[in-house]
């Protein structure tokens, strides 16, 4: 089964994973101060993929757009990926297409370690996303793992474009946010939390 058909219960009892929902994990992080370019962007882009209405939409004007920002901010010193295919583990289910991922890497060309952060893009139904955004947040540690490279912590966002809900795993605990972000009224606090979370300081 591809990371698409897991669901939240289904990632829980594969994986034994312990979760722990709470509203607003990660509401106390720092805001960030947003480019000026990006602003004018979401200003011109939300609009249109609103009405648009897709996921297709909403991941091109709107979900690349705060990663493009977010690679401003680390002066390009992360890269991200578009709609990669992403084969771990077969056998577990751990394969198929992630909508974006993070690496603290600057290479562009091809998917390097450490993977940090997972994303996923939906249109409506949010919380149907934590299932297949933790897979893949699984399958980033053993990626990284056989890479050599530990990372304590990973990060995964559910996203419409406009509202962003946060994960992050540390060994068999997940951690969900039920809060809602919404990224048309606080931009700077999703970039903040994403920051923080490249940072491992989420």
């Amino acid at each position: 089964m591809p990371y698409s058909d897991f669901t939240l219960k289904q990632v829980q009892h594969k994986f034994g994973l312990n979760i722990i929902e709470k509203r607003g994990i990660f509401s106390a992080l720092t805001p960030v101060t947003i480019s000026e370019y990006f602003a004018i962007t979401l200003e011109e882009n939300i609009p249109l993929a609103v009405s648009m209405n897709t996921e297709k939409a909403k991941s091109e004007l709107i979900i690349a757009n705060v990663l493009i920002e977010m690679r401003k901010q680390f002066d390009r010193k992360i890269s991200f990926f578009s709609g990669v295919e992403f084969n771990i583990d077969k056998e577990q289910g751990l394969n198929g297409y992630c909508d974006f991922l993070i690496s603290l890497s600057p290479e562009q060309l091809f998917v390097t370690s450490p993977i940090i952060l997972l994303v996923e893009a939906k249109n409506e139904n949010m919380m149907g996303g934590f299932g297949q955004c933790i897979a893949e947040m699984i399958a980033a540690r053993l990626f990284n793992e056989a890479e050599g490279n530990q990372i304590p912590t990973l990060y995964g966002a559910v996203t419409t474009g406009m509202s962003w809900k946060f994960v992050k795993l540390i060994a068999n605990v997940v951690h969900i946010d039920l809060k809602d972000y919404s990224l048309e009224e606080n931009p700077e606090h999703i970039i903040g939390i994403l920051s923080a979370m490249l940072e491992q300081k989420a």
